[in-house]
Formats: structure tokens, sequence, C-alpha cells
């Protein structure tokens, strides 16, 4: 009976720690800003969660934040694809030009003002049209996102118009939008987010396109004193971030676990992404009015001044990608009709 009994007991031991095993998927996810930033506490906190729920606890990920496990922001993509770390959220926008077709997503007068939109179409396009220049480049995309778009911040200089930008020096978040700013005959100076407010306060730069929510965690109500967007929230193009996994760890995952993260990164987060973000920007704005900044919505007839002002944006984007073969014009048209269905079903739930 002893026997029998230890027998038992180391049979247990064996299953029991063959079960622990198997919920020992411990994976990195880096990424660029805070650990106090709205896009780690509210977005990329709860993804987290529902991913090791949904794997019933077979998988944990660790959040590194502001690049504490090295390098710069433009290196995050390098880093996921060489597997030195196994997850990134990244700015597409800090390794230009390297996903031509996702930017058609940020391009004003594509991207208006609804992220939620945008998400759901950049899905809707994916598996045709963006999924291949990922896994070209060993990554496995968990799911893209835009942020609530592009508005203009100054330090000192009101705006209500594209004469009004001329000669200003403008951060800019990607290519596309130094293509926005050389419009606007303005001056771009690409640099990660995390060193705008030392640009700001040392007049590097005289402002920045840049979305509302950021303003709090980089304090920029106190470096700047003018927020700039058109009516119902237009803003001069967005940027697009993607939520990505090193390929061969990717591959490497059991089929339960690779569902636990398609189930987390559906299209209902799609939406409370969308919905976390436009929050995340209104709250954004409040805070800067609220240490004074002064938040100058543009008049219609000022609004479409500025939308004239981006077409060529648009046609020298077109332009651009069709040197690599790519039919801009026809992603132009796809993107726009998705976004616009998008809305439209938005508006009516």
């Amino acid at each position: 009976m002893k026997h029998l009994k230890l027998a038992g007991l180391t049979a247990a031991a064996v299953l029991w720690a063959s079960g622990a095993m198997a919920q020992q998927i411990t994976l990195k996810l880096h990424h660029f800003l805070g650990a106090k930033a709205p896009a780690q506490t509210q977005m990329l906190e709860p993804w987290v969660k529902r991913v090791e729920e949904l794997s019933k606890g077979k998988v944990k990920i660790d959040i590194y934040p502001a690049m504490t496990l090295g390098g710069r922001p433009p290196e995050l993509v390098q880093q996921a694809r060489d597997g030195v770390v196994d997850l990134i959220w990244t700015l597409n926008g800090y390794t230009p030009g390297l996903f031509p077709r996702t930017e058609v997503f940020e391009l004003p007068t594509v991207f208006n003002d609804d992220p939620t939109a945008t998400n759901l179409a950049m899905r809707k396009m994916f598996d045709k049209e963006l999924k291949q220049e990922y896994e070209d480049k060993g990554l496995e995309v968990l799911f893209l996102h835009a942020h609530a778009g592009n508005g203009i911040h100054t330090v000192d200089k009101a705006l209500h118009s594209p004469a009004d930008v001329a000669g200003l020096k403008l951060r800019t978040p990607s290519r596309t939008g130094a293509w926005v700013i050389e419009a606007l005959k303005a001056q771009p100076v690409a640099m990660p987010v995390p060193e705008l407010p030392q640009a700001l306060s040392k007049k590097v730069v005289d402002g920045a396109l840049i979305p509302w929510e950021i303003i709090p965690a980089l304090k920029l109500q106190q470096q700047t004193k003018y927020q700039i967007e058109g009516q119902n929230h237009w803003r001069l193009g967005t940027s697009i971030f993607q939520v990505s996994m090193n390929k061969a760890k990717w591959d490497s995952l059991p089929d339960d676990v690779k569902a636990a993260f398609r189930q987390a990164s559906d299209e209902e987060w799609l939406k409370e992404v969308g919905k976390i973000w436009r929050t995340s920007d209104d709250n954004g704005i409040k805070a800067a009015e609220a240490a004074g900044n002064e938040l100058i919505t543009l008049s219609p007839e000022e609004t479409q001044a500025f939308k004239d002002a981006m077409q060529p944006v648009v046609a020298r984007w077109e332009k651009e990608v069709s040197a690599q073969g790519i039919d801009g014009a026809a992603l132009v048209k796809e993107a726009r009709d998705l976004t616009a269905e998008e809305e439209k079903t938005l508006a009516q739930q």
C-alpha cells in the first residue's frame, strides 16, 4: 500500500509539474512610453490581462516601458524581428518607409477624426493588402491601431491658417507627418516623442504634430501655449501603431495560445482601443486647458483651407509608393471607402 501511495504521489507530482511547465510561456513586451502613459495603463495592461486570462494562465507577459531593455524607439521593430524581445508596441513612423501600404491610413483627408473607424478599416484591409509587409520583416501583427490624430501644438504662436504655419519648425512623428509640415511651408524635425519636452523648452522646435493624449504624460502643457485642431476634431492625419510578435516565437506557440491572442485582439477590442484613445485625447486637452492653454478650434472656412493644403500630401504619397510597384491611388480609395463605411456603421450603433 505504501508503494502504491508513493507511486500515486509521484504521478500526481509529474502531472502538476507538466501542467506548471505548460503555463510558463513568459514573453517580454517592450515599448517607448512611460509606465504611467495611457498607452500602457489603459491599453497594453488590459490587453495583456485579456491574453493571460484567455490562455488560462499558459501565458505571462511582462511589460517593459520607456525602452528599459535598451535601445531607442526606432530600434523596436528590429528588436522584435531579431528576437531580442518577443513583443513590441511601436509607432510605424519610427521606421519610415518600412510599412508603406499601412501608411495610407496616416494620410490627411484619409484619416479625419475617428480612430475607431480607422482601426476597423485597417482590420478589413489587413489580410489582402497589409499583412505581407509585416510577415516579410519577421513580424506577426496582433493588432494595428491609430491614435486620435495629429493636432498642432505651439510654444507661443496662435495659428488660424496655413500661412500662419509657414516658417515654423515642427516635430514630426513620421515621414507622412513631415510631408504635412512641408506642405504648410514649415520645417519638419523628426524625433521620438520622449525627446519632445526638452526640444520645446530649448526652442529646438516651435511646436509639434501630435495628439492631445500625450500632453499629461510629457507635461506638454508646461512647454506649449496653444493646441490647434479643425472643426469636429479634424486632424492633420494620424499615426499608426502596431503590437507585433517575433514571427518565429509566434510560430512556436501552441494553437490554443495563438487563439487566445487572436481573441484578445478581435474587432471588439479594436473598438475599445478607439474609445481609449479618443477618451485619452479628451482628457489630455482638459489638462492643457486647466493649465491655462488655449484650444483653437478652426472655423469651417479655416478648416477647409488646411484640407486644401493637404491635397499635395496624398498625391506625393501615391507617387512615392508607385515607384515600389504599389497602386497608391487604389489604396487611398479603398482606405477612404472602408473608413467611411465604418464611420456610418458606428454612427448607427
